[in-house]
Parts: C-alpha cells; structure tokens; sequence
C-alpha cells in the first residue's frame, strides 16, 4: 500500500492535463502491485455537486476518457444528500454519459461490513462515546465486482471530520444511516471545535481503522485534491495525491492546513458569508457559514449568512421537520431533547446537525435566505435578515475576502467561500499553528 501520485504545493496551479497524466500514472502502478492487468470495470465515486470546487467532476471526465467504457458506474457520494438533478449533473460533469449515474441510497442500498468495536470508539472518544461502530457501504462497492474503484474528493477542513475525504468519502459518502448517524454524533459530542483542520482526531481514527478491517479486499485507489480559493482565479487546485493507504490523506492534508486554514490576527464582531445559490439550497449544507467560521468570531459577535438559494432546512421531509421542530439551540439543549424525543434519537446525524450550527450562546447568527420566511427562520432560533438588503449593505457583488466597511460604517470580515477554508482568530481556545 502507498502513495502513486503527488503532485502540490502552495504555488502550484493544476489542470485536466494533469489530472489525466495522475490518473495514467496511477492506475497503472496500483493494477501492477496487485498483480492485476488493466482493469476491465471501473467505478468512479466523486462527491456531488454541493462540494463542486473539489475539481472531482473535471477529474471524473479524465477517468471516462482516459478509461472509456472501462468505466462502467459513476456514484456520486451523496450521503444523506439528495440525488442530483440534470441541471447539477451538467455543471459539474458536463457531457460525462448520464447512463454511468448511479444515485446512492443510504436508507436502502447498503451492506454492513462489520463494526469496528466498542473497545476502539472508547478509546479514541476518550470516553464519550461507548458503542460499536457500523462500517457501512454501498452494495455497488461490496457487491459490483470492479477491477477499479477510484474514490475521488477534496481534502479541506471539516465540521464532522476534522479534513474531510478520504474514508469518510467510503463510508459516510456511500454510507448507511446507521454509520452515518452515529459517526456525526460522536463527532458533535466530542465537539467541532476540536477536530475542523485536523486530520488525526476521533472520527477519523475510526474510519481509518474501519478501512484497515474492511475495506482491504476492495480495489479502492483515493484521488484527492487540495483547493484553494484565489481571490483572482478562483479555485485552484494546488495539489494532487492518489494512493490506497492513511499516508496519502496526510500529505493531502498537510497541504491542505496551508491552503485553506486562515488565522486572523483579532476576532470580528461581524463576520458576513456568502452562500452560492447554486450550491447552498438548505441549511443542511448551507450552514457551512456558520461551522467554517464560528472559531473566528468575537463574543458576542454576528455571523450574517447571505443565502438566496436557501428555501429549506433539510435534505428530506423528516429531517426537515425535526430541524423545525427543534431548533439550532445549545448544544446541551440539544442533548437534552436527543434524550427525551424519540424521533430526534431516532436521528443522530439530525442531532448532530442542530448542534454543529448553534451559536450556543457565544455568537448571533443573522441568516438571509431567498426561501424561508422570516417566521421560518426566527423558529429555529436564529434572527432573520433580508438577503437583497444584506447584499446592498455589505457591497457583496465582487468583494474581496477580507476587512471591509458596510454602507453604515460597520466594519465586517467578509468569505466568499466558507466550503474551501477555516477560519479562525489566533485567541481562540482551539486555534493552532
């Protein structure tokens, strides 16, 4: 096992040729260390289009002309997601056959490899959480009988798992609700704060050792992307790394900590987020303004989400009612309810949610949404804004990540894209260097 590929650093601008020489170089290599011949079918699993900027789309293109009918599925990684509409699937694969698209199912469509035990959680919790945990997968990983299957995705922080991609990319992305469930919540438990930008913490331990026990009989080769959003260019790919063991998630992920973590020199007391319409289309995802900035706001400080494309709280009905029902409350409110409701315990990555985007008394969040209401929005706990006034006040079109001043005289800190980064002020209990 080992790494075939790596390509990066901070400087280092990316493209499809690239990808195809990545590829090329790397398929090769990890068909010759399994004693294998040119795979004959390959399944390619990106994310969807809500993590577009991984470049997992351009890079899935170059695996179906690189491999042509060689490549015989392509299964975004949705997890609790919905499927991807042909709008969605144009922009992000463009003219890739739509007859390879295979929409993962987590409530249906999963084996369970085993658990990885009690013991193990235990101890990389440190305690605060005591169960075995469920390795789940697509059946079109455990059962579809490729030669190849090239898990693509971007290494960049994460609210549930520290950096994200690599395993979680197999077993919370094609995962089944029960290892979803349970990997969120002892997650949120042992607390966001303490894994964003991180690659060794409890979860990944988990997953990690998950993979060690079960997915080894697997042809499974990880491509992974460092991003950076440039204020010029846009994103740019500042690296790519392709192997089939841990080292290569930690060097993708050492990149990762240069590119995409931000520590200001002082905490905002106003801190104004966009939310691309084309991605952000509830606050299941959309919340990603609130967790990849929350270590940079002042006490007592604003978080002022401008999302024209939010019209909806959750992936699905249920999910969306128990957010309703619920509310971004503290976290131990939360618990408190997870204890006592039985459809909220029923739903722990529901749980986990509430939890990872409550300001838990420390910070407001201002949302500003082109779909809900302002009754909607003041229900779940947070205060409702209007985004078109929110644009015109804060000068969104074109601005710059960084300080600014509103049409008031309100100094703000402004990200256009909280999905690339973590930001953080060096004050912060859990900043590091």
């Amino acid at each position: 096992m080992t790494i075939y590929y790596q390509v990066g650093g901070p400087n280092h601008a990316l493209g499809m040729e690239d990808f195809t020489e990545a590829l090329q170089v790397s398929i090769e290599a990890f068909c010759k260390a399994r004693g294998q011949s040119s795979p004959e079918r390959v399944l390619a699993i990106p994310p969807d289009h809500t993590r577009m900027d991984s470049q997992a789309g351009p890079i899935t293109r170059a695996a179906w002309q690189l491999l042509g009918d060689r490549l015989t599925d392509v299964m975004p990684a949705l997890g609790t997601h919905e499927a991807m509409k042909e709008p969605e699937l144009n922009k992000m694969f463009g003219d890739l056959p739509r007859d390879l698209i295979r929409v993962h199912r987590f409530r249906t469509d999963v084996d369970t490899l085993g658990y990885v035990d009690q013991e193990f959680v235990t101890q990389a919790t440190e305690g605060i959480y005591t169960k075995p945990w469920p390795a789940q997968v697509n059946r079109i990983i455990s059962q579809g009988g490729h030669d190849l299957i090239l898990s693509i995705g971007q290494v960049v922080p994460h609210e549930v798992i520290g950096m994200a991609n690599y395993t979680k990319n197999i077993f919370v992305g094609t995962g089944g609700n029960a290892g979803i469930d349970d990997s969120h919540y002892l997650s949120a438990l042992y607390g966001c704060e303490r894994v964003m930008g991180r690659c060794d913490n409890p979860l990944r331990r988990i997953l990690n050792r998950g993979a060690e026990m079960f997915l080894t009989p697997f042809p499974i080769l990880y491509v992974l992307t460092v991003v950076e959003a440039t204020p010029d260019a846009g994103p740019v790919v500042r690296g790519i790394f392709i192997g089939d063991d841990h080292s290569v998630f930690f060097q993708a992920g050492e990149l990762s900590a240069k590119v995409n973590c931000f520590r200001l020199d002082r905490a905002p007391e106003k801190l104004v987020v966009w939310m691309d319409p084309t991605k952000y289309k509830k606050t299941w995802v959309g919340n990603k303004a609130i967790y990849r900035t929350r270590m940079a706001v002042a006490d007592g400080g604003t978080i002022v989400v401008v999302a024209p494309g939010v019209d909806r709280f959750g992936e699905h009905a249920d999910g969306d009612a128990l957010i309703r029902q619920h509310g971004y409350r503290t976290t131990q409110e939360i618990l408190d309810r997870t204890r006592t409701d039985e459809a909220l315990s029923k739903n722990l990555s529901i749980a986990a949610h509430l939890i990872h985007g409550s300001p838990d008394g420390r910070f407001e969040v201002e949302y500003c949404p082109g779909g809900l209401s302002k009754e909607e929005i003041e229900g779940v706990c947070f205060r409702y804004g209007d985004w078109q006034e929110a644009m015109q006040k804060y000068r969104i079109e074109g601005l710059r990540d960084g300080w600014h001043t509103s049409t008031d005289g309100q100094e703000f800190y402004f990200v256009r894209n909280p999905g690339l980064g973590l930001w953080m002020h060096r004050g912060h209990r859990h900043a590091f260097e």
